[in-house]
């Protein structure tokens, strides 16, 4: 049998107007009485009729852009503005508003917030914030929403998620030094087990097993750690020590690569005669270096786009994309750094 408002009004102890009133999250209503009756609405497995009918009838002409940001550098990284220009650009030709919410506290509060009080048609979420508490809730609730970066595991089929393939552009990178004559080919990631570099390094692991495969088992051309100028500055370091150092290097950001420039320099390497260097991310530092550094240049603003796209398509305003189009290629851009052969 469907639990109705009645049910929860009872289990609650509350009047069935309490119960109407916390739905319409109305500020009459103590925190405290609100955190009771949605907890009990969640055991019951009770989607609130008003909930529907504004999903289903309703507009507030507004999707959200959830992320959980919690340092200052955060806000400062330019990709994050990119990724917003490209959401904005498509929330602006539908008329619709974007709002922008850092969520730091708990998943009750973003629930309460943005979902129960009906402030937003859909959201776009940063993978950093989601549980399978949050994920479950949303699908029960049938609250349209899209995944921006590839989550930390696996929430199911109905999970929508959009971000650049990675993977590829580990794959370009690598058969790019190979076909300029490359051999050992190393990899400078971040931390292990961060999303971004893992699917990176597997793009490169899986061109350089059949290139090499005398390194597939052990492979002393693969470091990982912060991605920061000190961090490549120590581990390209390191690789020239070896007996065999690497004679090229993919960087999996451009903070990497300045430091492995910059190791290279010091110790009288030439680029990219003897060494050839390849970074992700075009922006901020990879056509102002000497030599200037081939990137991959990841397109954050079409991913902005490609995301709000999806979200409508959910919502019914646009036609939905098509599941194998939903990521971004990287877009090889060659520089000297990497220019051996003309």
């Amino acid at each position: 049998m469907k639990t109705t408002i009645n049910d929860i009004a009872r289990a609650a102890n509350v009047a069935k107007s309490t119960v109407s009133k916390v739905l319409n999250d109305a500020p009459t209503i103590s925190e405290a009485t609100k955190a009771k009756v949605r907890a009990i609405m969640k055991e019951l497995q009770y989607t609130p009729s008003s909930i529907a009918t504004q999903l289903a009838k309703q507009s507030s002409m507004n999707i959200g852009f959830i992320m959980n940001f919690d340092r200052k550098d955060d806000f400062l990284n330019p990709f994050f503005y990119s990724l917003l220009g490209g959401a904005e650009s498509v929330t602006f030709e539908h008329r619709y508003e974007l709002t922008i919410a850092n969520i730091t506290n708990s998943n009750e509060d973003f629930m309460n917030r943005y979902v129960y009080s009906k402030k937003l048609d859909g959201m776009l979420i940063n993978p950093s914030f989601l549980n399978r508490d949050v994920v479950s809730e949303l699908e029960r609730l049938e609250f349209p929403y899209v995944i921006v970066g590839q989550p930390k595991e696996d929430y199911g089929a109905d999970s929508d998620w959009v971000d650049i393939d990675n993977n590829e552009g580990g794959r370009i990178a690598a058969n790019h030094l190979l076909e300029q004559g490359y051999a050992r080919i190393a990899f400078l990631g971040g931390v292990p087990g961060e999303a971004i570099s893992r699917n990176r390094l597997a793009g490169y692991q899986n061109v350089m097993s059949g290139a090499r495969r005398d390194l597939v088992s052990d492979n002393p051309y693969i470091r990982q750690g912060e991605t920061n100028e000190a961090t490549g500055y120590r581990l390209m370091n390191e690789l020239l020590d070896l007996d065999a150092p690497p004679d090229a290097v993919i960087c999996v950001n451009n903070f990497i690569a300045f430091g492995v420039l910059k190791a290279a320099q010091e110790r009288g390497v030439r680029i990219p005669e003897q060494l050839g260097i390849v970074t992700f991310d075009n922006f901020p530092l990879a056509p102002y270096t000497t030599p200037a550094l081939t990137a991959l240049e990841i397109d954050t603003f079409s991913l902005g786009v490609l995301a709000t796209n999806v979200l409508f398509g959910k919502l019914g305003l646009i036609q939905a994309a098509d599941a194998e189009l939903r990521s971004i290629k990287p877009e090889l851009i060659v520089r000297q750094s990497s220019l051996r052969n003309g």
